[in-house]
């Protein structure tokens, strides 16, 4: 390789003499390309800052993509592999001095802060790109790797590097942060970059995710957001409360008197889930002689199960906030305003009660349901790669367009859950949404028994973790 004067000069010779070690690479490069598109659906607004060749901004299917490089060579070389198709456009550009100011879904930087000379301005520079749903996509070399890297390149594996920064996860969260981006989710990926059939799968999606193994995959991944963003809020109905109420009729009047306005108006929906007591009537009642701020309606639930009746009150709902609320009212209502501020205030994008911070009442949950909640807290939390202190708290709130996008991410996913709290968990992690715990403090039932079955339900939910780590975590 002729001694490149500039970074440009580098990758303008790297553009015609890099066929050998891309395809030698080539294993490398397909893992690369099927980490991204777990993160980004096909049919993403995507931005990638170092395309390249082109070649993982192909890949990703987008609706529409623009492939950004400073290299001339790169982007010829793009635009004649990839450049017929006509959503997909490559240009010459320069992160550190140029911006765009279209909004993306998702915006890629794949092994591309190693070569820039001043990563926080270029962060900066992606913020006209971006709005409050944009997921910044970063992927680097772990610098644990230097020294297998320089024995690639004497092996001729690896292309000659220039000189380049060597950042560690806690470099590059750090530099996101100072230019005004939140981490979502960090990892390291790829412990084989080869392809050997049982052994590969074996490294990358098993042991590499392990505790103490985690930390020294060939590539640090990062998703991030911009940071405290604030989501639109401006329809009439702000917030709509929907209360799954099988078997609650002495819970019905309690709930319309204690539940707060949130935001603008909030709307109260009430689905009777087929009980056995006068549930029914008694709603009927009480919204026929309630005077209330709220506007209030009713429905039955088409099928059986809380998910059921969730889906059919969203279904329903016209606020630009969702938010579940129990109708036994042991997770107190009196607690939704610090939900609904904190997605309103864009700190968070899904609001998850946490039922194990407070005290709680003596007869709230029993020792074998807290060890449970213990457990399947913990391993949502490495499901999902956010940690999360309770997972089974019913109170559950985001946005309407969040909850609309989340139901078409895990149509992948079938229907295995009754409940509806890994539904929401899984599909909020797998749109990059920053999940928040929102302490509540927990209550006695003052009417009614509970309708979990505490060992029946507890293998169901074991089920469905299972179910998270083959499909979510280790896929």
């Amino acid at each position: 390789m002729p001694p490149p004067s500039t970074i440009v000069e580098y990758f303008d010779w790297v553009a015609g003499n890099d066929k050998k070690v891309r395809r030698i690479q080539g294993s490398f490069h397909t893992q690369l390309s099927e980490w991204h598109k777990r993160k980004i659906p096909v049919g993403s607004r995507v931005l990638e800052w170092g395309c390249g060749a082109g070649d993982l901004l192909n890949t990703l299917e987008p609706a529409y993509g623009l492939g950004l490089d400073l290299s001339a060579g790169m982007i010829s070389k793009a635009a004649l592999r990839h450049g017929q198709k006509r959503n997909v456009v490559f240009k010459q550009a320069d992160l550190q001095i140029e911006t765009i100011a279209e909004p993306f879904e998702y915006i890629v930087l794949s092994y591309l802060t190693g070569y820039l000379t001043d990563i926080e301005l270029a962060l900066r520079n992606l913020h006209p790109a971006s709005h409050a749903r944009t997921r910044l996509v970063v992927t680097s070399l772990n610098n644990f790797w230097l020294w297998p890297l320089l024995w690639a390149q004497w092996l001729g594996l690896v292309t000659p590097q220039p000189q380049s920064n060597w950042l560690s996860t806690a470099d590059l969260v750090n530099l996101l942060e100072l230019a005004g981006w939140e981490v979502v989710e960090k990892s390291s990926q790829q412990w084989m970059p080869f392809n050997i059939a049982l052994l590969t799968p074996f490294l990358n999606q098993f042991v590499a995710r392990l505790p103490g193994f985690r930390s020294f995959g060939i590539t640090l991944a990062i998703v991030a957001r911009p940071a405290q963003r604030k989501p639109v809020i401006d329809g009439p109905v702000s917030c709509s409360v929907v209360v799954p109420a099988r078997n609650e009729a002495g819970n019905i009047r309690a709930a319309l008197e204690r539940i707060p306005v949130l935001g603008r108006q909030t709307e109260i929906i009430f689905v009777e889930g087929n009980s056995s007591d006068d549930t029914w009537d008694v709603i009927q009642r009480e919204i026929a002689i309630y005077t209330g701020p709220h506007r209030v309606k009713a429905l039955k639930q088409p099928g059986r199960g809380k998910w059921d009746a969730v889906r059919a009150g969203f279904a329903v709902a016209s606020g630009d906030v969702l938010v579940i609320q129990d109708a036994d009212l042991t997770a107190p209502p009196e607690d939704l305003p610090k939900f609904y501020d904190a997605i309103a205030s864009g700190v968070a994008e899904f609001c998850n009660g946490s039922r194990l911070v407070y005290p709680m009442e003596k007869k709230a949950m029993q020792f074998l349901n807290f060890m449970g909640n213990k457990f399947f807290a913990l391993t949502l939390s490495y499901v999902l790669g956010q940690p999360i202190k309770d997972s089974l708290c019913g109170t559950k709130m985001l946005l309407r367009s969040d909850y609309l996008r989340l139901m078409q991410r895990i149509e992948v996913l079938g229907d295995f859950d009754p409940f509806g709290d890994f539904n929401l968990l899984f599909g909020a992690s797998l749109l990059n949404l920053r999940i928040r715990d929102i302490p509540v403090r927990y209550k006695d039932r003052t009417y009614g028994e509970t309708n979990i079955s505490r060992f029946k339900h507890g293998w169901l939910l074991l089920k469905m973790t299972v179910f998270g780590l083959f499909r979510i975590r280790w896929s």
